[in-house]
């Protein structure tokens, strides 16, 4: 998740998805990772297109890109879009681990 401390819609996904998402198949199949736009990105997604806007989602699985979302429209909206990217994961993709970052577990972070 490519998000921004002054974005409104990153804060509204953190209150209304973060606490659900945790506990669903899709975070055991997508675990979610934080990274401030602003900041320098972690080299494994140097690679990967620009991210313009926030919250931008961005699946990756054995290093490359397989599926984003960018921005969020809301709740159902969101499970629609995330299922339908999941769902472009190889059955035998390995998704990227969060890094050992503050950010990786908390939405306090980032």
């Amino acid at each position: 998740m490519f998000e921004s401390p002054a974005c409104h819609w990153c804060a509204r996904w953190h209150d209304e998805i973060w606490p659900i998402y945790p506990k669903t198949a899709e975070a055991r199949r997508a675990p979610l990772r934080r990274v401030n736009l602003h900041d320098p990105w972690p080299a494994d997604l140097r690679h990967i297109r620009a991210v313009s806007f926030t919250p931008t989602f961005v699946l990756m699985a054995d290093g490359a890109e397989v599926g984003r979302i960018t921005g969020y429209a809301g709740e159902d909206f969101f499970w629609f879009q995330l299922s339908a990217v999941v769902q472009k994961l190889p059955e035998e993709a390995t998704p990227e681990a969060p890094a050992s970052n503050a950010a990786a577990g908390s939405p306090g972070g980032g």
